[in-house]
């Protein structure tokens, strides 16, 4: 593999493993209550959902055998990220203020 694949690769799977640790630290620094609140999966769930992710892509690579394991990882961390982060600011910050 020519070295400036590999450079792109790394980084692909470091940036999705940071992803995933922002996931992560999200989820554990919001309320317990609001995820019911926002009718989304309890936050131990989404604290194993969210640390599996990122373990999977740091130890997994974006481009080999494990890739699958990778993708599922990723998937998961952007899930939280697009679908369930907005909804628990929005329950925490009172809904919309247009």
């Amino acid at each position: 593999m020519p070295l400036l694949v590999y450079w792109i690769t790394e980084a692909i799977r470091w940036a999705g493993a940071l992803a995933g640790l922002f996931a992560f630290v999200h989820a554990l620094s919001q309320r317990a209550d609001a995820y019911t609140a926002a009718d989304r999966k309890t936050k131990p769930i989404w604290l194993a959902i969210t640390g599996g992710s990122t373990a999977a892509m740091a130890l997994f690579a974006f481009f080999g055998p494990g890739m699958i394991f990778w993708l599922a990882g990723l998937i998961a961390s952007l899930v939280y990220i697009v679908d369930v982060r907005p909804k628990l600011i929005e329950v925490q910050r009172g809904g919309q203020n247009w």
